[in-house]
């Protein structure tokens, strides 16, 4: 900076002021000085050490369970895009699911004095998130933290399974099976099951089933669809990987799709339309999620203190190939 100063002949102050937020107070021909020098030099200003220097690094961490998932890269898209907007860069911390790697990644965003964090985590270390949450805002993405008093932004979830469930019946299939991945203490998950049990008994036509993946979910599927039931049989995968695993496992059982067993899933992703005559999907607004996780990080930042809030979104409804059968 000294040397942006020297060879534009003008104070160190004044190039402080180009590079940061009071260029305004700067006259033309200062600024055209000060630009020009820059280039020569080809001077790059150290935003992190400004940022810490200032108390200001206008960094926000975002922590996911898992980086493969196609819903967290969306979410973290949606993220990115807001932050960009209003001029934030995003630091993003994979934990692979491991526990250990969420302890250290929950240190190095810390060492960062990121200014705020998104969460889409496992929850296993809630002291750490605790202590986190008394020194920065926190919202937390599709999984709630027991104890932990944040903002969360995710699906309506228990209105998505009726809404799945709904279109079942309505297509005349009387036999479900619900897909899930492991619980692992992730409360999304929890929650489709829980509604899942709830709603089909409030709808006596329907007969449900649950079923995880992993080494026993083709010998599951196998199970479902040899066993008689009160009518035709659907699966209802409860995310985008259930709904992959499902496919794999009814293409090794040999399965007609769609003829011998409908499928509806959440998350909508680019794939389903290519599978048989196309995947009925329940679509999460994963861009206005991650944006209003933000926005809401955001007021936190501003000093809103108001009582914590819930964004439940709404799933919408794409009918394609695998329930458009009329069974009735």
């Amino acid at each position: 900076m000294l040397d942006v100063a020297e060879r534009a002949g003008v104070s160190k102050a004044s190039v402080s002021r180009f590079i940061g937020d009071d260029r305004a107070l700067l006259s033309d021909a200062i600024a055209l000085r000060i630009e020009q020098a820059i280039t020569e030099l080809d001077y790059r200003p150290n935003q992190m050490a400004r940022g810490l220097k200032r108390g200001r690094t206008r960094l926000i961490g975002m922590l996911v369970a898992d980086i493969r998932n196609p819903y967290s890269i969306a979410v973290m898209h949606g993220v990115e895009t807001a932050c960009r907007q209003h001029g934030y860069s995003l630091v993003v911390c994979n934990t692979d699911r491991d526990d250990e790697q969420e302890r250290l990644h929950l240190a190095l965003l810390r060492s960062y004095n990121i200014q705020g964090l998104i969460l889409n985590t496992l929850g296993h270390h809630r002291d750490e998130l605790l202590e986190l949450h008394r020194e920065m805002p926190l919202v937390l993405v599709d999984r709630k933290v027991e104890l932990l008093e944040s903002d969360m932004v995710g699906l309506d979830n228990p209105a998505a399974v009726d809404m799945a469930l709904a279109h079942l019946e309505e297509r005349g299939y009387r036999d479900v099976i619900m897909v899930t991945e492991p619980f692992d203490g992730t409360s999304s998950r929890i929650e489709r099951v829980s509604s899942f049990k709830a709603r089909i008994e409030q709808r006596p036509a329907l007969r449900g089933t649950i079923i995880e993946t992993g080494s026993e979910l083709t010998a599951n599927m196998k199970t479902f669809l040899d066993t008689h039931g009160p009518g035709p049989k659907a699966l209802f995968c409860a995310n985008g990987i259930a709904a992959l695993a499902s496919t794999h496992s009814l293409r090794e059982l040999g399965c007609n799709l769609f003829e011998d067993v409908g499928l509806i899933a959440l998350d909508d992703l680019d794939w389903y339309p290519l599978v048989g005559s196309g995947i009925t999907a329940l679509a999460q607004p994963t861009t206005e999620i991650g944006a209003s996780a933000f926005e809401c990080l955001l007021k936190r930042l501003r000093g809103d203190d108001g009582a914590v809030r819930t964004l439940d979104f709404s799933a919408r409804l794409i009918v394609r190939g695998s329930t458009l059968g009329d069974l009735r």
